[in-house]
């Protein structure tokens, strides 16, 4: 029984001790992000993270546990097998982990969690299509080595309990003690005996987010990650569902609560000059408000968007609703705000109950119409698309192989092409025009992305520059769409998806992280205004449904921005996290740590309960679905 307990405790101690070691290995890595902290940090850092390490060895401790007690019965070689394949599995499962975790961290500001199985499964072109070959053999190389390397250590470890281990006389009572030793992991497992369970939240114990990032378990956040994309109704219960209520109705806009409630038209801002004008959509992939002079960020990078603004409608306090597409296509279309824990784009079976701008416009009249250069099945975005109520999806293999030059299919001057021929198509004499239907056509774009890789050479740095050619595919656009007479009559948005890749290792607690330009062009618009309400993509679809004098009650959360009546803040979501952001207010609360990581202005810890009980109330809402 003496080798058995001692093999038990050796296994343990070795997954916690490799657990340990990764985390200056982290740092290490990402030695520039860690450069001003200081010698002891390391240190800190591998001791707050500890609970975590203890927790995960648990979880892998149970199964050579019931093979100690196994191995009172028999010492066969099939016990061996089994003994070594579990090894072997866990080997690459936490080098995979590890190296995967190790390249994504610099591109999405968090440890690893279940978004990129989403990603990578759903289309695995596309979601390598950031990363080079040679990063990829790379990545694959380093996980055989680190596989390769615990495998050894593994096996050296078990060859020397294996041989000393014999047959005991009293099986029953090894078998017992070993069982109850090997129960007691559910006490490092559960970190306890405290009414909280363990979760990430615990190893946070610093102001420096990236030292808490840092004292993650990139396993353990994978694992609670996956836990957390079912039960719905459960997750964030900050307070009583009577308290939650009474928050929400001060948060939505007055025509969700009373359908029969009327904006004065005096108090009504008339954005556009027509009645029906034809809608476009630009979605912009990655653009942030530090690329426009207009918005206070960098010169000559956006200059014809910059140009656009001033004759256009723009929102100067307008934020992302979270980090990835996925999440902010669904914030924009269907005026329904980002998940921190999940993408509802995943789940079809909820995401065809959800209102769509698409929808309802067809439900209008319009015809309705998506362009895209690449995968329409990444992230699931075609189940989605069609839900909505688009009649019609451009993707990359409406392009010929000759113009998927690009790692993520068609270049965006090629996409704005398709669409401007199509414009072309449509009636335009006034006599066809009042007839026909108008349209609403949506343009996803993909080049400002990782690689960087554009058929356009403006700025030295190849992020900035990548902006700079898909602003300028704008400017070509809308150069050449004035041109043509249906440009009188069309209203076009133009609105990003998220902030990416620039500004450079933005911290996903910081609020700047979210700050996204919204601009609004077009012949339909009747003069140029800057409006400072504060507001998010998810505001987008009643706002623009009120212009159209159209209903937009189902978009439970969505708040027309122009209604004086309406609540105006922003909110948005990252892995964990909230922010709510008002005039007098701008908050993030980290929830796993159950801090506030940013709180400032004249009513500071004021949006903290309205947005606890906006992010519960959308939980909520999820789960009904």
């Amino acid at each position: 029984m003496k080798e058995r307990l001692i093999g038990l405790i050796k296994t343990y101690i070795l997954f916690v001790c490799i657990f340990i070691l990764q985390k200056p290995l982290f740092i290490l890595y990402y030695s520039s992000l860690y450069a001003g902290t200081s010698w002891a940090d390391p240190f800190r850092v591998m001791w707050n993270g500890l609970p975590l390490d203890l927790s995960l060895a648990g979880y892998l401790t149970a199964i050579p546990g019931f093979l100690f007690i196994a191995s009172a019965w028999t010492l066969s070689s099939t016990l061996r097998r089994i003994w070594n394949g579990y090894y072997l599995f866990i080997s690459i499962l936490l080098a995979v982990i590890f190296i995967v975790d190790l390249g994504l961290y610099e591109y999405w500001g968090f440890r690893l969690d279940a978004t990129p199985l989403f990603y990578f499964f759903s289309s695995p072109k596309d979601a390598l299509a950031s990363i080079s070959i040679w990063q990829v053999l790379g990545g694959i190389i380093a996980m055989g080595l680190y596989a390769s390397l615990l495998y050894v250590i593994f096996l050296w470890v078990q060859k020397g309990t294996w041989k000393s281990m014999k047959l005991p006389y009293r099986r029953l009572s090894v078998s017992g003690v070993m069982l109850l030793l090997t129960g007691l992991l559910f006490i490092p497992i559960r970190g306890g005996f405290t009414v909280s369970t363990m979760n990430t939240g615990k190893v946070y114990f610093s102001s420096n987010q990236r030292l808490n990032h840092a004292a993650i378990n990139p396993a353990f956040s994978l694992m609670e990650s996956l836990s957390k994309q079912k039960d719905f109704g459960s997750q964030y219960r900050f307070m009583e569902v009577a308290q939650a209520d009474e928050l929400m109705k001060t948060l939505v806009d007055p025509m969700v609560l009373d359908s029969t409630a009327v904006i004065p038209d005096t108090l009504r801002t008339a954005l556009f000059k027509t009645e029906r004008p034809n809608v476009v959509f630009v979605i912009l992939e990655s653009f942030s408000s530090r690329l426009m002079t207009s918005l206070g960020g960098e010169p000559d990078i956006a200059v014809h968007m910059d140009s656009l603004a001033k004759e256009g409608v723009l929102f100067t306090n307008f934020y992302a609703n979270s980090f990835r597409t996925d999440r902010g296509l669904v914030a924009v279309l269907s005026g329904f705000p980002a998940q921190p824990t999940t993408s509802i784009m995943k789940y079809p079976r909820k995401t065809q109950h959800l209102p769509a701008i698409a929808g309802s416009l067809r439900d209008a009249g319009y015809q309705t119409k998506y362009y895209y250069g690449g995968d329409a099945d990444f992230t699931n975005m075609r189940s989605y698309l069609i839900s909505s109520g688009f009649e019609g999806i451009v993707s990359d293999e409406d392009f010929s192989v000759s113009e998927r030059l690009s790692k993520w299919g068609a270049h965006d001057h090629l996409v704005f092409n398709r669409l401007l021929e199509d414009i072309k198509a449509e009636p335009a004499d006034s006599a066809s025009a009042k007839s026909a239907r108008p349209f609403f056509k949506v343009l996803q774009t993909s080049s400002s992305h990782e690689p960087f890789e554009v058929p356009y050479r403006r700025l030295a740095n190849d992020r900035l520059n990548a902006f700079a050619y898909t602003d300028s595919c704008v400017g070509d656009f809308v150069k050449r769409f004035r041109e043509l007479p249906q440009w009188e009559n069309t209203v076009m948005v133009l609105v990003p998806d998220h902030v990416g890749a620039y500004p450079e290792y933005l911290d996903n607690l910081s609020i700047e992280r979210y700050q996204i330009p919204l601009l609004l062009i077009g012949g339909a618009i009747a003069e140029p205004r800057r409006i400072d309400v504060y507001a998010s993509q998810h505001d987008i679809a009643a706002t623009l449904l009120a212009q159209l004098s159209l209903p937009h009650q189902k978009f439970t959360f969505s708040k027309d921005m122009l209604n004086p009546a309406s609540p105006h803040f922003a909110f948005f979501t990252v892995p964990d996290a909230f922010g709510m952001v008002t005039p007098d207010n701008q908050l993030m609360f980290n929830c796993e740590a159950n801090a506030t990581a940013v709180d400032e202005g004249t009513a500071k810890g004021k949006n903290l309960l309205p947005g606890e009980a906006y992010l519960q109330k959308l939980y909520d809402d999820i789960a009904k679905r």
